[in-house]
């Protein structure tokens, strides 16, 4: 049986035609509420843009200068490491380069950056590649599924020190307990990685969800072994966030001991993770909240944090973001029918 694929069929001019304006009113669409929604959230609310202002004036002049182009020029080793990431995902379904892994990546982070929880994600990586499979929908999830699994392990420990500290002081039993509940979260976050016929199996009970399961039924084709590189590079991508995350926080006045530090760090992290977002817009909010909290219990004030966390969003999503525009507008979302034929497994 022939793998699922976005293959365009043999239309009347008049209907390739029609199609083809609708892409581009489809990419105009999408370039005018990326640039809408970075010019709100940079320039447009008062306090983002004294937050732009001072990222800038840090960035020229005193002694944030260095932190701030040292966050900067992680931005290409964050984004490098997604599409190596991908990489090492989607040559499991077809021969790609590293450098349309890299383009998939961008156009998949704009597509997403006005789409509800980033969905636009996995249509941007699916049109990129050659044989547009459906079925690699379950390449992408797996990818974001081991980003979440690392992003739950280091959250859920940077939340139990807290809890532990500041909550459950002089409560033994209590503490005792949430370990062991922590242990168990992070055990059951990762036998779906590794036991990933239990999740369709799952799915196959769920009505709704059924639909889903040929999309992800790629999934268990993965061997152990490229899963374990998958998840170790989510990890160094996973540090190379904390880091610039530190090294923001430092030229903003931060000071906070580098252990608390990262559990504020991998606290705020997890925590935007778990909820879910109408657009890359909604979660500038929920990150900022998490980090002023948690900060807040080191005693650190709110402003320098703030600034730290957008400066943070501007860097990693913003301006790929932008990037990613120029990507988006040569797509060729419709293809003939012999490029489809030949791209096709």
């Amino acid at each position: 049986m022939p793998e699922p694929s976005l293959q365009n069929y043999t239309q009347k001019p008049e209907q390739t035609a029609r199609r083809r304006w609708l892409v581009v009113a489809g990419k105009l669409l999408i370039t005018g509420l990326t640039l809408g929604l970075l010019y709100h959230s940079v320039f447009a609310d008062v306090a983002t843009a004294a937050a732009w202002r001072q990222l800038l004036a840090s960035a020229l002049t005193g002694a944030g200068q260095g932190p701030v182009l040292l966050a900067l020029a992680l931005v290409p080793v964050n984004w490098g490491l997604e599409a190596w990431k991908w990489w090492r995902l989607a040559r499991h379904l077809e021969p790609v380069s590293f450098r349309r892994s890299f383009r998939a990546v961008l156009v998949g982070l704009t597509l997403g950056f006005v789409t509800p929880n980033r969905v636009g994600d996995y249509a941007g990586r699916i049109i990129e590649l050659k044989s547009r499979r459906l079925d690699a929908l379950g390449a992408v999830f797996l990818g974001r599924y081991c980003q979440l699994v690392v992003t739950v392990m280091a959250g859920t420990l940077g939340l139990l020190y807290f809890l532990l500290r500041f909550y459950l002081r002089g409560y033994p039993a209590s503490g005792l307990g949430l370990v062991v509940l922590t242990v168990v979260i992070n055990l059951l976050v990762l036998l779906p990685l590794y036991r990933s016929r239990l999740l369709l199996a799952a799915l196959t009970l769920v009505r709704p969800l059924r639909r889903f399961r040929p999309y992800l039924a790629v999934m268990p084709t993965y061997s152990a072994r490229a899963i374990h590189a998958v998840l170790a590079i989510s990890g160094l991508r996973y540090a190379v966030f904390c880091g610039q995350f530190g090294l923001l926080l430092l030229a903003y006045g931060t000071h906070a001991p580098f252990g608390p530090g990262f559990a504020a760090i991998a606290g705020t992290f997890l925590l935007k993770s778990l909820v879910p977002s109408l657009n890359a817009l909604a979660d500038v909010g929920v990150r900022e909240l998490s980090a002023t909290h948690l900060f807040g219990l080191l005693n650190e004030p709110a402003l320098p944090v703030l600034s730290a966390s957008l400066s943070l969003w501007v860097l990693n999503i913003a301006l790929p973001s932008a990037a990613g525009l120029l990507f988006v507008l040569r797509l060729k979302v419709f293809r003939k029918k012999k490029e489809t034929q030949q791209a096709a497994p």
